[in-house]
């Protein structure tokens, strides 16, 4: 079975200042096997990272739709943000790309889009995030769990890394795959390592977004 990560951030998400660099270095130092790179509403930095380490590095991208955040595995070609959540997952389906849902119960979250709206369009997604390590509440990560178990979904943990700290704390054991089919049926056979973040680290992302604010982040320290 793989280790993989599939919710983790970089400098190019506005609330990361992980360097592609210490983000490639953290996830060799922690025997991760596969990462998916799920910045917000951007792919450049899952770009850069799979030509430094192909064999590592899954294409994802974290999308805020109308209705809340959706994730995007193997899609090739960046999708803007601000559309509708199901033209979101068409757009992610035209590419052969595979739809997951994360954090869909985060009460704390703007961006989740909330129990009711996973309802309506979980027939349309491969996977339910049933563990987020940022989750403040555990009911909220029960409630995701609950809503992959009624509507038979394949549950996965992320780390929802934001720090190099935060890499791989919840990582999903996989068998091999090599592209989004195969992906999909490893999800099938998931196993789930669940260690919640500590409150500190919502602290490091609005600090993020202040330096970042200032202009104090340039583009050469990506």
């Amino acid at each position: 079975m793989w280790r993989v990560e599939l919710h983790a951030h970089t400098v190019y998400s506005p609330d990361s200042l992980v360097s592609l660099e210490d983000f490639l270095a953290a996830c060799r130092r922690k025997g991760l096997d596969r990462v998916a790179v799920t910045d917000h509403n951007t792919i450049e930095g899952a770009l850069r990272l799979k030509e430094k380490a192909p064999d590592l590095i899954i294409l994802g991208e974290e999308i805020r739709t109308q209705e809340g955040e959706v994730l995007a595995y193997f899609i090739e070609r960046e999708i803007p943000k601000g559309l509708s959540l199901m033209e979101t997952i068409e757009r992610i389906r035209a590419q052969g790309g595979v739809v997951a849902l994360p954090h869909p119960c985060d009460r704390a979250r703007g961006s989740a889009v909330g129990r009711r709206t996973a309802e309506a369009v979980i027939h349309l997604v491969d996977a339910v995030e049933v563990f987020n390590a940022r989750c403040v509440f555990p009911s909220d990560n029960a409630c995701a769990a609950t809503l992959a178990d009624r509507f038979h979904k394949p549950g996965f943990s992320g780390s929802d890394a934001h720090t190099v700290w935060e890499l791989g704390r919840a990582w999903t054991a996989l068998p091999p795959f090599q592209d989004a089919e195969g992906f999909r049926q490893a999800l099938g056979q998931a196993h789930l390592t669940r260690h919640p973040s500590p409150l500190w680290v919502h602290l490091l992302s609005t600090w993020a977004k202040w330096r970042r604010a200032r202009g104090a982040i340039e583009a050469g320290s990506r």
